[in-house]
């Protein structure tokens, strides 16, 4: 897969099949998408070619911004896992946002990559104030010589896939919703820290994790059930999201994983984290005692979790 961060770069081939777009959270309508762009692409001999942005758009045009379903190195990496050829990174400013929907298709697609048919979504939108839409790109499609696919939308037990019913799920702690509307587990990764060290004198060693990126989405506080990637082995884990209200009166928001059975140094190392359930939400509790009791129930509940998975009876 090749990644291009300019356009001086790309070589224009006429013969090019190319989405655009986002692609935060790369979920099952996404993928529809690309295997779209990739049968096309075989079809006519061509190329297959991917637009995307960063930083996310909203981060340039809303006073909101957003938080990251995929970061940049994560969504690449996902991408060169479905086959896509060619992908073109342009980076997103204010002077960018302003472009209009023709001058963009003209000047950056048209003129600088080729063209021979362009796949998007049932919501496709484009240009500035998201002007463009799928009858204007069958307008230019008529006026510069391209075809134009639209793919319909994907439903998962009646719901619409979408990033932002995915953000939704994570932000109400729904961590099995997020999944299944991806096609995977929703994952973060980041670099093991030390903590305050109180875990290991309840115990419960838990290692303190430093996103790789602040603007990634968390889900929602509480306790999960998780898969943790350590070097190539994947461990089954108890995740922890949240203020510690037990110790403290206005903590902050802290990422901690107990693997189970585990016991190997791993300060400064990369781990990633797979959601797999949600155990419960965050509680204070009146004495250590009481916590350790709850912890030690999580953990059962984590075990029945990871029981039934082994068996099939849980999707992954």
């Amino acid at each position: 897969m090749k990644v291009f961060k300019s356009l001086s770069e790309v070589v224009k081939n006429k013969d090019t099949v190319l989405t655009l777009g986002t692609f935060d959270g790369i979920h099952l309508g996404h993928k529809k998408i690309i295997e779209g762009v990739l049968e096309k692409a075989s079809q006519i001999g061509g190329r297959s070619f991917l637009v995307t942005f960063d930083p996310h758009p909203r981060t340039i045009v809303s006073k909101t911004g957003v938080r990251l379903l995929n970061t940049l190195p994560e969504k690449l990496e996902i991408l060169s896992g479905l086959g896509i050829e060619n992908i073109l990174v342009i980076n997103f400013t204010k002077e960018f946002s302003q472009l209009d929907s023709e001058t963009f298709i003209k000047d950056y697609i048209i003129d600088k990559i080729g063209l021979r048919e362009m796949v998007i979504g049932y919501d496709h939108h484009f240009g500035k104030g998201r002007g463009g839409d799928e009858h204007t790109l069958r307008e230019l499609g008529n006026k510069y010589g391209f075809g134009v696919t639209r793919v319909e939308a994907i439903y998962v037990d009646g719901i619409t896939v979408s990033s932002t019913k995915i953000r939704n799920a994570l932000v109400n702690g729904e961590v099995q919703l997020a999944s299944a509307l991806l096609g995977s587990y929703y994952s973060f990764s980041g670099t093991v820290i030390k903590g305050d060290g109180r875990g290991k004198t309840l115990g419960f060693p838990t290692a303190n994790i430093k996103l790789n990126d602040e603007s990634k989405l968390l889900p929602a506080i509480g306790i999960y059930a998780v898969e943790v990637i350590v070097g190539n082995k994947k461990y089954n884990g108890l995740l922890s999201i949240g203020r510690r209200p037990t110790f403290y009166i206005d903590g902050m928001v802290t990422t901690e994983v107990y693997i189970l059975d585990f016991d190997l140094d791993i300060y400064g190392a990369q781990v990633t984290v797979n959601m797999v359930e949600r155990i419960r939400g965050e509680e204070k509790f009146s004495s250590t005692e009481e916590l350790i009791t709850h912890m030690n129930k999580d953990k059962e509940a984590g075990l029945e979790i990871f029981n039934k998975l082994a068996n099939g009876i849980l999707n992954n």
